[in-house]
């Protein structure tokens, strides 16, 4: 099977016009004269995986959300900033003596509820993940670099695949929106091709180990927590 990549392909310019007929013999010749742009097919075994990391960081975003919605309801009627970290340790009994009505108790109550779900599911995810990929080797090499953690070696290696599909750093680097698009020709700017081209996932996860702040291992980047990759 091939996955054809359209980001690399030209169409035909003797095509007068086009259709799904014409388009599939112009991929039919390309591959018969071996020219055919192809991308990677993830490997079928490890994409479940993969796919589960997705959602755990799906499911912070939820949670950073719900946080910061319980965080704005007790600013505005309490008049003081809460953090996060409060808010994980507040208990039902706390909220009722915080609101006289019903309807605001409620309000966050539920809220809190909801976090608590969702908290047990991210980590129950954690678990599952770090089960089954913790006997990989370059799993752990990856944790000896400096700002990455579990979570970002979990990124990093699930994200990747095979390494050796790279030719050259350039292209992974590429792939991991660790560079600009920019065309420039004689020294001017020229345009931009695509700057959303490549993987989300492996640019938040270099970004946030790039800027870890010096002394934390990691573990906990706070970017999961719902900001979205640059």
């Amino acid at each position: 099977m091939k996955l054809a990549n359209p980001s690399v392909m030209e169409a035909y310019q003797g095509l007068k016009y086009s259709d799904d007929r014409s388009d599939a013999r112009w991929l039919a010749e390309m591959l018969r004269l071996g020219i055919l742009p192809t991308g990677y097919i993830y490997p079928e075994a490890q994409r479940p995986v993969r796919d589960l990391l997705r959602q755990r960081s799906f499911l912070v975003r939820q949670c950073t959300a719900q946080l910061l919605h319980t965080g704005n309801i007790l600013s505005r009627n309490q008049g003081r900033k809460t953090g996060q970290q409060q808010l994980r340790q507040m208990t039902v009994a706390e909220v009722r003596q915080l609101f006289p009505d019903r309807e605001r108790t409620l309000a966050v109550e539920s809220s809190l509820r909801v976090i608590e779900v969702l908290e047990q599911q991210i980590t129950a995810i954690e678990k599952q993940v770090l089960g089954r990929i913790k006997p990989e080797a370059g799993f752990r090499n990856l944790q000896t670099v400096y700002g990455v953690g579990p979570i970002l070696a979990m990124a990093i290696w699930l994200e990747t695949g095979e390494i050796n599909r790279f030719k050259q750093v350039g292209d992974y680097a590429s792939y991991c929106r660790c560079v600009t698009s920019t065309r420039i020709s004689n020294g001017k700017k020229k345009g931009e091709n695509n700057r959303h081209n490549g993987n989300p996932y492996l640019a938040w996860a270099y970004v946030e180990a790039a800027t870890m702040p010096r002394g934390t291992t990691g573990r906990r980047p706070a970017l999961w927590n719902g900001r979205r990759p640059r």
